[in-house]
C-alpha cells in the first residue's frame, strides 16, 4: 500500500483531536499549510472523522525471530497499521533473545523492509533474560537500531543489584529500564489473580503484593540512582498508589496500563477459557476502577497493548497449560474509546497524549512520532471514525495469531486510515478508490 503514496494529499474536514473541522495538507511526507498543496492534490473526504497523531505502542510482541508461527514482523506490522499505530516497540523475548546489537539490528532492518510501521527494538536487560548479568546494552544503544528502552519483559529483573546496575548504565545514553514487576517467589505456579474467584476455581493465585513489592523497590532504586524507570502493565490499585507517591517525590518514573486491564476483571476466568489468561492477571473491579482513574488523572502515563500473539496449540488447551497473553493491536483504540472516551473520562486530545505523544517521549522517538498536527511536522497520522461500531471476530484480525479474548464484543469506533510519513498503510474500503 505504501507504493501508492500520493505526492500530495488534502484531508478535507477532519477534526484534529476531535475538535473543530479543518483541512490538513500533506506534501512529500510532511504536513504543510493548505495553501501550499498543489491544485492536483488528492482530496480525501474526512467529514466527521477524528484526526490523531499516529499511535505509538511501547509494548508489542512481534515474535520474530524464532516464533514466526505465532507472529512475524510483517503480520504484526499489518495489525498495528490497521489499529492506527505508526510505531511499535518490539519486546526482546525472541529466539534468539534481543540481547546483542546483531539481533536488534535484524529486527530494526526487517521493520524497515516491511515499512508499515516504524519498528523500534527493545533490548534485553540481561543476557538471555536470565537475570544474571547485563546484556550488551551499550552496543545496542550505539547500533543502527539506536535502542533506548531495555526490558526482560515476560520475566522480572529480580536481582536488585542487577536492577541498580541497569538503571545506572542507561543513564549514559538517556535510556530507560522497562520493568515487568513480578516477585517470582510469590507467583510460582500462579494462574490468575489471588482472591475469592481463584479460591472458588481452585487455581493458584497471583497476589497483588507480588507486583506492588517490585514496583516499590524499583521506584526507590530509580530515585536513588537518578535514572529513568518505566513500569509495564500496571494492574493493581496498590501499584497505582506507589507510582503516585513516587511522582510526588520527583522520581523519574512512568507507567502504563493495557486496554485489557482497563476493561476486564478476574470474573472472566470463571469459564476457564485460556484466552483470558494473561500476565499480570486480570484483577478485581476495584483495581480496574483505580487504573481508569489513574489514566484519567495522569498517574498512569500511557496505554500500551502488550500485544502477545500465540500459536493455536499454546492457547487451545487446558488453562494450566496455556501460555499467558492476548492480542491487542487492533482492538486497543476501540476499547479506550469505549472505556474512557465515551464515558467522559478522557477527550480525544487526551487519547493523543496517552497513546501517541507520551509513549513517543518515553521511547525517545518524539522527533518523528507523537508530534503536533501542524505544518512542518511528519505526516504520521491516524483517522478515527468514532461511530464505526464493529464486532471483533478473531479470524477477521490481521495478526497471524487469533488469541483475542474480545471475540464477539462490539467496540464503538476504529481507525479507518493510517499514514506513515504521508503514505497510506491502512485504508478503510471507503477510501481505497480515492487513493488507489
Amino acid at each position: 500500500m505504501t507504493d501508492q503514496q500520493p505526492t500530495a494529499l488534502v484531508i478535507v474536514g477532519a477534526r484534529p483531536y476531535g475538535e473543530e473541522p479543518q483541512d490538513i495538507a500533506i506534501l512529500d511526507g510532511r504536513i504543510v499549510p493548505v495553501e501550499e498543496a498543489p491544485e492536483d492534490a488528492t482530496r480525501l473526504d474526512a467529514d466527521g472523522l477524528i484526526l490523531l497523531p499516529g499511535l505509538v505502542d511501547l509494548h508489542t510482541h512481534l515474535r520474530e525471530p524464532g516464533r514466526e508461527d505465532a507472529e512475524t514482523i510483517e503480520t504484526g506490522s499489518r495489525a498495528a497499521a490497521v489499529g492506527g499505530w505508526t510505531a511499535v516497540h518490539a519486546m526482546a523475548n525472541t529466539t534468539p533473545v534481543a540481547d546483542t546489537a546483531g539481533v536488534v539490528e535484524q529486527v530494526w532492518s526487517r521493520g524497515k523492509e516491511v515499512g508499515l510501521v516504524d519498528v523500534y527494538p527493545v533490548g534485553a536487560v540481561t543476557v538471555g533474560l536470565k537475570g544474571e548479568r547485563l546484556s550488551e546494552m551499550g552496543a545496542m544503544a550505539d547500533s543502527r537500531a539506536r535502542v533506548r528502552l531495555f526490558s526482560d519483559d515476560g520475566i522480572c529483573v529480580y536481582d536488585p543489584v542487577i536492577m541498580r546496575r541497569a538503571l545506572e548504565y542507561v543513564k549514559t545514553y538517556d535510556g530507560a529500564v522497562v520493568q515487568h514487576a513480578q516477585d517470582l517467589r510469590l507467583t510460582e505456579g500462579s494462574q490468575m489473580h489471588e482472591g475469592e474467584i481463584s479460591a472458588e476455581l481452585g487455581l493458584a493465585g497471583w497476589p497483588a503484593v507480588a507486583e506492588e513489592s517490585i514496583v516499590a523497590r524499583d521506584v526507590l532504586l530509580a530515585g536513588h540512582v537518578g535514572s529513568r524507570l518505566h513500569v509495564q502493565h500496571l494492574s493493581t490499585a496498590g501499584s497505582v498508589e506507589i507510582i503516585r507517591w513516587a511522582k510526588s517525590r520527583g522520581i523519574d518514573v512512568t507507567a502504563e496500563a493495557t486496554p485489557h486491564h482497563l476493561l476486564l476483571t478476574d470474573e472472566s476466568a470463571r469459564g476457564y477459557d485460556p484466552l483470558f489468561k494473561v500476565n499480570p492477571p486480570l484483577r478485581t473491579q476495584a483495581d480496574v476502577d483505580a487504573l481508569r482513574e489513574a489514566v484519567a488523572d495522569g498517574t498512569i502515563d500511557i496505554v500500551a497493548t502488550d500485544h502477545a500473539p500465540h500459536a493455536a496449540e499454546d492457547k487451545d488447551c487446558e488453562w494450566a497449560s496455556a501460555s499467558f497473553g492476548m492480542l491487542g493491536l487492533e482492538t486497543a483504540l476501540g476499547i479506550i474509546q469505549k472505556v474512557l472516551v465515551d464515558s467522559g473520562a478522557l477527550t480525544w486530545r487526551d487519547v493523543a497524549r496517552i497513546m501517541s505523544e507520551k509513549p513517543a517521549r518515553i521511547g525517545r522517538i518524539d522527533a518523528e512520532h507523537g508530534r503536533p498536527i501542524a505544518p512542518g511536522e511528519p505526516a504520521n497520522l491516524t483517522l478515527v471514525d468514532p461511530d464505526a461500531a464493529w464486532t471483533v471476530t478473531p479470524d477477521g484480525l490481521h495478526s497471524r495469531a487469533h488469541n483475542t479474548p474480545f471475540g464477539g464484543i462490539e467496540l464503538p469506533g476504529r481507525a479507518v486510515a493510517t499514514f506513515l510519513r504521508g503514505a497510506p498503510t491502512h485504508l478503510d474500503p471507503r477510501f481505497e478508490g480515492v487513493l488507489a
